[in-house]
């Protein structure tokens, strides 16, 4: 009986004006705030924020000016060696001396350059064109060193000029020494074919390797320098490795590509 009479109460008097109406506790105010606040920070960033994307490839470490591949202007029989791997050698210098039918014959430099690699020996039957050397051409041992990456070709326009680099280079440890930083100096836009890449680095096998997945483009990186360093260049450690780098050693090259707005993919 007692709550038919507070019911009959309620009927009669419906609506108590003189209390506060309460729509969200504190707590739901306070969830709500914090992602009105996110959505806004996420919609500013969509207009003008950025995400910046990298693009891996195969590098190698090389003067500049690249490299050429000897080859003997006659057929016969290697008779001597006369000159060694590494060795630095001006243009027009005797590398090989070949027995041929009309005489002795001496393969030379066609520039100047290092020797890193000789693929004749001494009693060796070569014929004419035969490859017979790989020639580096560098003058000096302080000219600086370049990277080479080879990133494949439908990349290449997306690649902004000066664009940063980190190259980890095989013969250093990343996990102690960090990698070696860089810059790209220049894009080459045409497509490069197994023999070009062959003529350049004077590697026929790098050339198949670097084109086994269709011609990629060549990036050439100016390395960063630094006078604290012993090998002369900037790594992302304070120190770098203990010892300087030779050129025609391999690496892998990250290329920071130009920056893409968000906004861009969630456009239809």
């Amino acid at each position: 009986m007692q709550f038919r009479q507070q019911a009959l109460a309620k009927l009669q008097s419906p609506e108590e004006l003189d209390l506060p109406v309460r729509f969200a506790r504190p707590q739901g105010w306070l969830v709500l705030s914090v992602t009105v606040a996110v959505m806004a920070a996420a919609s500013v960033w969509a207009v003008t924020g950025s995400v910046a994307s990298t693009v891996s490839a195969p590098a190698v470490l090389t003067h500049g000016r690249g490299s050429y591949i000897l080859q003997s202007p006659a057929a016969g029989q290697v008779t001597d060696v006369l000159a060694e791997e590494g060795e630095r050698l001006p243009a027009d210098s005797p590398v090989l001396k070949v027995r041929t039918a009309d005489g002795d014959a001496v393969v030379r430099t066609v520039a100047a350059g290092r020797i890193t690699a000789l693929a004749a020996t001494v009693g060796q039957i070569i014929s004419t064109g035969a490859n017979v050397a790989a020639v580096e051409r560098v003058t000096d041992a302080d000219d600086p060193l370049y990277a080479t990456v080879y990133v494949p070709a439908e990349n290449a326009a997306s690649i902004p000029a000066h664009a940063a680099v980190d190259l980890t280079v095989q013969t250093v440890p990343s996990q102690e020494y960090g990698v070696l930083r860089g810059h790209v100096k220049s894009v080459d836009r045409t497509a490069q074919s197994a023999q070009q890449i062959a003529a350049f680095l004077g590697d026929g096998q790098l050339g198949e390797q670097f084109t086994k997945d269709g011609r990629p483009v060549a990036v050439l990186v100016r390395l960063d320098t630094s006078a604290s360093t012993k090998s002369g260049y900037a790594w992302s450690s304070a120190d770098g490795p203990p010892y300087r780098l030779t050129s025609m050693t391999m690496a892998s090259g990250a290329i920071r590509l130009a920056d893409q707005r968000p906004v861009d993919w969630l456009l239809p």
